[in-house]
């Protein structure tokens, strides 16, 4: 398509969530990357700017993460006023933020992930401890960049732990670890990329690890054999698939020590950030950011 052809483009970034920041960092690349291909963009931000104005939009590139972003919330209005957007729809952004509900659809489609149960109370912590075995992780449902996750090794650990995420989102979900090495894979107009092997030197790739340190490891193509790879491509579909995501988004898995793969979880609205995952993947298939950017524009159907 020409440039003219997009119409004008209200790139959402900001927001209300916890991942705010992150948002902002994303949209303005996304912006910038926009205005270099010569198509008329503009920077809106629902947290200041008035929602009905996106009226005088062709169509939207969302670029905010989280809360009222990636819950399919945005989405339901921006079908409402028929702009067309970028990423999943409405249903599958929802199941794909919330992990228990995410995790509870692999489950009955037979995709492997690791044990999972949500909990509402400290007291619960017994029957956490049965089902996903010390040490497990501690997450609220609804929250990306890996906020409010802890690890919990005991029962002090999963009251402290359980109160913080709490304070995040109403439901919270207790998940099993998985020892073994971590991956991602980026999936952009139903074609899979190259899979980031995530080398962080924290306890697990958390927020730290993911937007602060300097010294985490990416690598690129992970170091995985032919046979393996293509297990991996065909588990990860199968899982975006499952909740019906569509246009761009990003796997994060967990390979074990006789190969297992454990899907953890969906990003339905993946960041944009010179630390983020997605272009790094599509630079070494000889993408550039700024046709990264295109190519994600793309999946707005108008």
């Amino acid at each position: 398509m020409e440039a003219s052809q997009y119409g004008k483009v209200a790139v959402l970034m900001g927001g209300i969530s916890n991942e705010r920041d992150i948002s902002l960092e994303s949209g303005i690349a996304v912006l910038d990357a926009l205005r270099r291909k010569k198509i008329v963009a503009e920077r809106f931000d629902p947290k200041i700017d008035d929602l009905e104005q996106l009226k005088k939009f062709d169509r939207a590139f969302i670029c905010l993460h989280g809360k009222d972003g990636e819950d399919g919330k945005i989405q339901n209005f921006l079908e409402k006023i028929n702009i067309p957007y970028t990423g999943s729809g409405i249903d599958s952004s929802s199941v794909g933020m919330d992990k228990f509900r995410c995790k509870t659809v692999w489950k009955k489609k037979n995709i492997i992930t690791p044990d999972f149960l949500q909990v509402k109370n400290i007291s619960d912590f017994k029957i956490a401890s049965k089902i996903c075995k010390l040490p497990f992780f501690i997450k609220p449902a609804n929250s990306g960049s890996s906020i409010g996750i802890a690890k919990v090794n005991n029962h002090q650990e999963f009251a402290n732990a359980f109160n913080e995420a709490s304070k995040i989102d109403k439901i919270v979900i207790v998940e099993s670890l998985i020892e073994g090495k971590e991956y991602t894979l980026p999936i952009i107009h139903n074609k899979t990329y190259p899979i980031i092997e995530i080398r962080s030197k924290t306890d697990f790739y958390d927020y730290e690890a993911k937007y602060l340190r300097d010294d985490t490891e990416f690598i690129c193509p992970a170091k995985l054999s032919e046979k393996l790879v293509k297990n991996i491509n065909q588990e990860c579909k199968k899982a975006f698939d499952s909740i019906g995501c569509e246009g761009c988004g990003r796997v994060d898995f967990i390979i074990d020590e006789n190969e297992k793969i454990f899907i953890i979880e969906v990003n339905t609205v993946p960041g944009m950030t010179n630390h983020s995952l997605v272009p790094m993947s599509a630079k070494y298939s000889g993408i550039s950011f700024d046709d990264l950017v295109i190519m994600i524009l793309e999946t707005s159907n108008a």
